[in-house]
């Protein structure tokens, strides 16, 4: 802090200038791709939508006609425009900049860096947020981003500004590695205890109340859930959309009708994670991209949600352009079936495992997000300028 301030007494003793983000940077908005065309055949070009700007990865493909100015690559800064106004860049191949996503970059490097920019604009987009008042999902509109005054220090400064950050980030980003690794090597456990308590053997002819292999169509009945227009799904819960969507990725959004009420374990039969097992608990919306399984008396569903994620679904699907599982194959499928008592006995067991690796309240997804709490702490103590002036 003390070179920087050194730093501004020198070279900006009446102040650190401000300018309009319009006058300084190009802010492109995305183009409204058409929602029908959307896949998870990953074959095809990323469509960068809100959902994606957190994680700067792709979740969704386009496959229709591409649009070439609307292409994004690596390093790109994103905000979305709906939600939480998540500012990010981009880390994923190329791809398409849809609709109510914004891309900004600086008009010339020799006034504002991108580096500079990537740093400050993100604790200027959540204060905008936070002056939105409402209980439905937050808009970001052209009009108030046109409005944003940013503080615009001589290059030198901003290059400092950003060296400092940088390194921080990328200290940040080792110990997030590390913990990832803890957290990954948790993950591990918890398949290998999953594998343990249910490595019943396929081979050994099942005594009075000992495990039986049966198939899925013996023991559960699978339904496949029916399909919903894309315009209906919101990516965040709203007042009237509060029901999850399951389609053949796992939750693909909000609707605001269900079809399921209970708890299902839920199978996802197309696209990029053909073969994925989620449980949903209350009302719920599946499409007809996902198969819900209901259990026959004796099966204890949190114990079938268990056995199918260990079953690896993923292996059965079908090849080519668009993977797929169909009931019929799924109908076959033969799994280890114990008494419900030890049924209930696995699940006790493998929900803590589960809880300990999945809850982000508490154990390590919880001190990686303190390390990115630190990092806007320091973010924002470097950018706090004393006294900002209209350029």
């Amino acid at each position: 802090m003390s070179r920087i301030e050194e730093m501004i007494r020198e070279l900006c003793p009446n102040g650190v200038t401000s300018q309009k983000l319009i006058d300084v940077c190009t802010v492109q908005y995305g183009y409204p791709f058409d929602a029908r065309l959307f896949t998870d055949n990953d074959a095809f070009m990323p469509i960068i939508r809100i959902r994606d700007v957190k994680s700067a990865k792709a979740s969704t493909y386009y496959s229709g006609e591409i649009l070439p100015s609307y292409i994004i690559t690596k390093g790109d800064i994103l905000v979305g425009m709906d939600g939480n106004f998540n500012l990010e860049k981009w880390q994923d191949r190329d791809g398409l900049l849809n609709q109510r996503v914004c891309k900004i970059s600086s008009k010339d490097t020799n006034i504002v860096s991108n580096g500079f920019l990537y740093h400050i604009l993100a604790p200027i987009f959540k204060n905008i947020e936070g002056e939105i008042k409402g209980g439905t999902v937050k808009h970001l509109s052209a009009a108030r981003i046109n409005k944003i005054l940013l503080p615009v220090p001589p290059l030198a400064i901003q290059n400092e500004i950003v060296n400092i950050l940088d390194k921080f980030t990328e200290l940040e980003a080792e110990l997030e590695a590390e913990l990832e690794a803890e957290l990954e090597a948790r993950r591990k456990q918890y398949e290998y205890y999953r594998n343990k308590l249910l490595n019943f053997s396929e081979f050994t002819p099942p005594q009075e109340g000992e495990v039986k292999w049966l198939a899925i169509n013996k023991i559960a009945t699978l339904k496949a859930g029916k399909s919903i227009a894309a315009s209906e799904i919101e990516q965040f819960v709203t007042i009237t959309q509060k029901y999850p969507c399951f389609g053949g990725n796992g939750i693909r959004g909000y609707v605001a009708c269900y079809n399921r009420d209970g708890e299902y374990p839920v199978i996802g039969r197309q696209g990029a994670l053909c073969g994925n097992v989620c449980f949903a608990k209350s009302k719920f919306y599946a499409t007809e991209h996902a198969v819900v399984v209901e259990c026959h008396e004796g099966i204890v569903p949190r114990y079938m949600y268990f056995v199918l994620v260990n079953a690896n679904l993923n292996q059965y699907k079908t090849e080519g352009a668009q993977p797929g599982l169909s009931v019929e194959k799924l109908n076959r499928i033969i799994l280890p079936i114990p008494p419900m008592d030890e049924q209930q006995r696995i699940v006790a067991i493998l929900d803590k495992f589960e809880a300990l690796v999945n809850d982000i309240s508490e154990g390590l997804p919880a001190e990686i997000a303190a390390r990115r709490q630190q990092y806007e702490y320091y973010r924002d103590k470097l950018l706090g300028f004393g006294r900002v002036v209209s350029g």
